[in-house]
């Protein structure tokens, strides 16, 4: 750990940098508050179509609120799309909304969350919560979506934008700082029912669902590279969010080293948009403030099989997430 994991340098992708996003289409899951809100309002100042994908319609309608009253001027659009990520029942229903009125995908941002949970808190089809909300439901939500993100990078190609790489299609998924606190097995398994465990330390949870989400963006970057789309892993930074509300020591940290929500989204539209996340980069982890990372060894083990050298933890998970997710596909 260096000094430059806890003190970043200063961003140099801010919202000087985004282009006029007019005509492009846009998801944020947790876009109505914390880091997702300030990341809707980024990219509706520079005039796209935001989707904010939330499970409160009125939290939704109040982010749409204060983003137009943010950026009076700005000619885009914001869109509700009610989705609770710890029910896989509600994912396929609204991305079946989505589709029905939008054409196009450009970056989908699985910027939600949730942390701390206790061990035995579950989510609707009784997983544990933090794995059945990070993992499982973005897992859910990104398959859905596949199709249009797919279709979207074959229009941009045909239409001559992408060709450096740089007008692409990503997926953007905010994991964590995969240095610090990742369990020792990286994903502990529980062999008698094929999911991951449920330890008694929440940040264990946590930290194991982020890994899972991490696995999620090498296997996209692997399976859909070649048909135009990116897909990369985000630490997005210590910062002041709803997610620490309810740890004290946490809370008393913030004012001392944590950031503003909004440094979170300078990280994310570096991920989204940077040209510097080429071809070659494909599957990249962005760390904070839009600064390129290397996995730990340990959780880079896991997206090698074990023929290439590695353990084969990313297929394990990805059959797990298909396992858990395929009946509320179709």
């Amino acid at each position: 750990m260096s000094l430059c994991d806890v003190f970043p340098p200063s961003p140099n992708f801010t919202e000087e940098h985004l282009p006029n996003l007019s005509g492009k289409v846009f998801i944020v899951t947790g876009g109505s508050s914390g880091v997702g809100l300030e990341l809707t309002k980024l990219l509706y100042s520079k005039n796209g179509t935001v989707f904010i994908a939330t499970r409160s319609l009125a939290k939704i309608q109040s982010a749409i609120d204060v983003a137009r009253s943010t950026y009076p001027t700005s000619e885009g659009r914001l869109e509700p799309l009610v989705l609770d990520l710890s029910d896989l029942a509600t994912v396929r229903p609204a991305a079946m909304s989505f589709l029905s009125q939008e054409s196009r995908l450009d970056v989908l941002f699985n910027n939600a969350g949730i942390m701390f949970a206790p061990p035995e808190a579950r989510t609707a089809q009784g997983h544990e919560s933090q794995m059945g909300t990070n993992a499982l439901g973005h897992y859910l939500l990104t398959k859905c979506l596949e199709p249009i993100l797919v279709r979207t990078a074959e229009a941009n190609q045909a239409a001559g934008i992408g060709r450096k790489w740089d007008g692409g299609v990503r997926i953007v998924n905010v994991v964590s700082w995969m240095d610090v606190g990742v369990p020792k097995g990286v994903i502990e398994w529980d062999d008698t029912s094929t999911r991951p465990k449920v330890l008694t330390k929440s940040m264990d949870n946590y930290m194991m669902s982020k890994v899972g989400l991490t696995y999620m963006s090498a296997d996209i970057a692997q399976r859909l590279g070649s048909k135009g789309v990116i897909a990369v892993s985000v630490h997005p930074g210590l910062m002041k969010t709803e997610l620490q509300r309810t740890q004290r020591m946490t809370q008393s940290m913030m004012g001392i080293m944590f950031k503003p929500a909004k440094y979170g989204a300078y990280t994310e539209i570096f991920a989204g948009f940077s040209q510097d996340i080429t071809r070659e980069r494909n599957g990249a982890y962005i760390l904070p403030w839009g600064r390129f990372g290397k996995l730990p060894e340990n959780v880079a083990q896991g997206i090698k099989k074990q023929s290439e050298g590695g353990n084969g933890m990313k297929d394990r998970f990805l059959a797990y997430c298909e396992r858990e997710t395929v009946r509320y596909f179709g």
